[in-house]
Parts: C-alpha cells; structure tokens; sequence
C-alpha cells in the first residue's frame, strides 16, 4: 500500500507513544473528573486514551481487597502494572487513583523507569473542605455519621506528594482548564 506524501506527514508529525497520567488526591478532588475530560480531548485528536478509574478496578480487578494499608498497596501496584503494560504498547494512561502512600506511587513509578515508560505524577491537591463539601459519593457523610471509618485524608492517611510533576488546585478553576494543564504538560513533555 501506498501513502500520499501528506497522510505519510501526518502519520510522521501523530505521537503514538505511551505515557502513564497518574492522578492522585483525596476523595472527591476531581481527579476522575479532570482525567474523562482529558481523555475527552485526547481521543478528539486521534490518540488512543485508557482512563483506569480507581473504582472500577477495585471492582473488576481488585474485587476482595480491603482498605488497610497492606490492600491498599497491592490496589496500586496492580493498577501500576496494568497502566505500564498499556503505556508500553502506545496507549496514553490515564489514572484516577487515590493512591495514599508514597511509597506505592513510588513503586508504580520506578515500574514505569525500569520498562522505560512515560510516568507523570499529578496532584489535584484540592483542600479536604472543598472535598468534603462535593463529597460526590457521600463517603464524608458517611464518616462523619459514623458509617464509615478509614477514609483518606480524614481517619486514614494520604501522603501528598512532595514534589508531582504537576500540581493542581481544581478548587480555583474549571475542569477544562484543570485538563488544559495536564494537556500542556503533556506537551511540554513531547507526549501529547
């Protein structure tokens, strides 16, 4: 099969390499959010975009795991392994995840070093009251009836990160210009 000297340009100038967007913040930050709208623009250009929504893996993948912070840990390394083994064969990888400890994202991070992939680290460092008020799931009403104990941020830690490759405050701007961010850093980086 032949291509034209302009479809062969265009296949030439399209990035077709993987990159992992690790999302991580507390409850109800916007990770999830800011990630679809990513994908939304990402897809819109031609990409080939996976979002690994931190609750659908603990359903599918992740089903029987509790929220100690042994569970917690293999959530995330197996989210990490999922992510690289997609970013490894061209797909832009973006995960909304929790992740509360350090020491996971770390793991999934040197993962990615070691397979020789892309890995941002973003923090949507949105204010715990700014989450709790948005409380989309109802998980700090819950907590804060008493139906529920180990919630991120409030009775269970989340380490936030010392130093992401971007950080975002969601609470001083939209969702689009939160994924206009991560889309620029994206660029910036030569991956998007």
């Amino acid at each position: 099969m032949t291509r034209s000297p302009a479809s062969s340009a265009n296949l030439e100038n399209h990035v077709t390499s993987g990159a992992t967007v690790w999302l991580t913040g507390l409850p109800s930050a916007g990770k999830t959010t800011i990630a679809r709208e990513l994908a939304d623009r990402l897809r819109a250009e031609g990409r080939r975009v996976e979002v690994l929504d931190g609750d659908e893996i603990r359903e599918f993948l992740s089903a029987g795991l509790g929220f100690g912070r042994a569970d917690r840990h293999t959530n995330v390394q197996r989210i990490g392994f999922l992510a690289e083994l997609l970013t490894r064969n061209g797909v832009l990888t973006l995960v909304p995840v929790i992740a509360p400890y350090a020491e996971s994202r770390e793991a999934v991070r040197v993962r990615h070093r070691k397979g020789g992939s892309p890995y941002l680290e973003v923090h949507v460092a949105t204010p715990l009251d700014v989450c709790s008020v948005r409380d989309v799931k109802g998980l700090y009403a819950k907590q804060a009836a008493g139906e529920l104990s180990g919630l991120t941020g409030v009775d269970d830690p989340y380490e936030a990160p010392e130093s992401p490759d971007l950080r975002i405050e969601s609470q001083h701007q939209t969702v689009q210009e939160s994924a206009a961010s991560v889309y620029a850093l994206l660029t910036e980086r030569g991956l998007a």
